[in-house]
């Protein structure tokens, strides 16, 4: 019997939160996002004719490959199989309920040697703000609610491409480093990237003022800019995960005991057999005699 993932988003909150996104005012890691993608596939000896990005900002994206088909981030991708030989899901699948069915939908939407690249944010993005809340909320409330999204490691977001059955997986990440005024012009510009509190399980009461006045005070004592104690600093962090389609041109590894040269020859040193007496320690040379 199939299990429904959690739910962790409210889908429709989400979608409201990308169309009220103002990212000519914040869309600084979304350009951050492009220009290492742009690198990414510079590096890559392939021509894409038939492309797709997957993104909620198709103004942001649409002229990043040319002729790309832009397409909206839903639970089921409008993607038909076989039809894109490169897919890029950009800055969504953090907050995807089913984030290796996203990327399994992608590969079946990819023909063989399809590549499918993704960014999203990663861990450590918002860690600060995330230790914040939850004081100021302890101490204000006395519990804690979900305010920030989880978001996963650059490790468990790497598995996922294995999961889905891509080939080649390749994994890595970028951390940047933001200073603000205080607390409350770092949410201001959350809101503008698209990047609002939307989890299925929050409180939906607005919540008391003296709530986000104690987290201010946390935040500018706890987490000032490095070099500048006026402001506080916020961690963003980008990973971004690159993947096959398998096909028959691409590396294999070769089968177990099929090398056909010894790792003692190339290295130029004596082999030893453990399983021989004293292979590793050889009889001590007798002392001088008297």
């Amino acid at each position: 019997m199939t299990q429904t993932p959690p739910k962790l988003t409210d889908l429709p909150a989400r979608r409201g939160a990308w169309a009220r996104a103002d990212l000519t005012r914040a869309g600084f890691l979304h350009d951050l996002a492009r220009a290492e993608l742009q690198e990414r596939l510079a590096d890559v000896n392939k021509t894409f004719t038939a492309p797709a990005i997957i993104t909620p900002f198709p103004a942001a994206w649409a002229d990043l490959l040319p002729g790309a088909r832009c397409i909206v981030p839903g639970p089921v991708l409008d993607l038909e199989p076989e039809r894109h030989d490169l897919i890029i899901h950009a800055m969504a699948l953090h907050w995807a309920d089913d984030p290796v069915g996203q990327i399994v939908q992608c590969r079946r939407a990819l023909k063989p040697d399809g590549l499918f690249l993704a960014v999203a944010f990663g861990g450590e993005t918002l860690t600060e703000l995330r230790q914040v809340l939850a004081e100021a909320e302890i101490a204000t409330l006395g519990g804690l609610s979900p305010r920030v999204a989880p978001m996963a490691e650059l490790r468990d977001m790497a598995a996922l491409l294995q999961r889905a059955g891509l080939a080649l997986p390749v994994s890595d990440r970028v951390t940047q480093t933001v200073t603000y005024p205080d607390a409350r012009a770092l949410m201001h510009d959350l809101r503008a990237m698209g990047e609002a509190n939307t989890l299925a399980d929050r409180h939906r009461k607005p919540a008391p003022r003296g709530l986000f006045l104690r987290a201010e005070a946390i935040y500018a004592v706890g987490f000032p800019a490095f070099g500048d104690p006026s402001r506080i600093r916020a961690t963003f962090e980008l990973v971004f995960l690159a993947g096959w389609v398998p096909h028959d041109s691409q590396q294999k590894p070769l089968r177990p005991g099929s090398a056909k040269t010894r790792l003692a020859d190339a290295l130029n040193v004596t082999e030893f057999d453990p399983n021989t007496p004293n292979a590793l320690h050889p009889p001590a040379s007798e002392g001088p005699k008297q």
